[in-house]
């Protein structure tokens, strides 16, 4: 989908890139967005290829990323962001709000994280307080999250924490359902790297056969459904 841009507001307005794959989430982000005098979106993106190609041209000062893209994770694309613009601030906006996805997003490079659960306001004041420079996560997600964080790594740990973001993007195109050639072409890999990191999923979640890993990740998707 080509990229849709509006004109920025004129003055010191903060320039914001949203990047969502869903038309209508885009939209509301952007009505709630344009209540503020002191932002601007800059454009828009549904895939991290897009995103990237709209960074470079638009300079944007801070990126809404959702973690599900079409195209790829979006930790894939916190990632690219912090390597090729560590500059610029990034603000997760997802449905998955557990600790496990707050830690891994942080890890990745984001400023802050923000459940789509929450009122537009909030996230009008995130954006404004990851543009101070602060990191922000609601007051239940750092409830969550800071013990955990405090805490450490406790045993018995599930070992889907032991994943790399690789793995974890592998492991939950194999739980949709997605051929290796499929995965490979999702993820800008090749086939036998697929390959190498089903053979590292299996070794780390304790997995004989590839039809043993193929039902596992059925089951962790669909446990996992209700946060998506």
């Amino acid at each position: 989908m080509p990229e849709f841009h509006s004109p920025v507001a004129e003055g010191p307005a903060a320039r914001i890139l949203i990047v969502d794959d869903h038309p209508l989430v885009r939209q509301g982000i952007r009505m709630t967005l344009e209540t503020d005098a002191g932002l601007a979106v800059c454009g828009e993106a549904e895939t991290a290829d897009e995103a990237l190609r709209a960074i470079d041209r638009t300079r944007p000062d801070l990126v809404l990323v959702d973690l599900n893209l079409r195209d790829s994770s979006g930790m894939t694309l916190l990632q690219g962001i912090r390597s090729e613009w560590p500059h610029i601030r990034t603000l997760v906006l997802s449905m998955r709000d557990e600790p496990f996805y707050v830690e891994r997003a942080l890890r990745a490079g984001a400023h802050g994280f923000l459940s789509k659960q929450q009122a537009p306001s909030r996230l009008v004041e995130a954006i404004q307080t990851v543009l101070r420079g602060d990191v922000y996560l609601s007051q239940a997600m750092s409830a969550k999250f800071l013990p955990r964080l405090v805490a450490g790594t406790p045993r018995g740990t599930p070992p889907t924490e032991t994943l790399t973001d690789r793995e974890l993007a592998v492991l939950e195109l194999i739980g949709a359902g997605l051929p290796v050639r499929q995965i490979a072409a999702r993820l800008h890999i090749t086939p036998s790297t697929v390959d190498s990191h089903r053979g590292s999923l299996r070794a780390k979640l304790n997995l004989c056969t590839s039809a043993e890993l193929l039902r596992y990740a059925v089951q962790w998707s669909q446990s996992r459904r209700g946060h998506a």
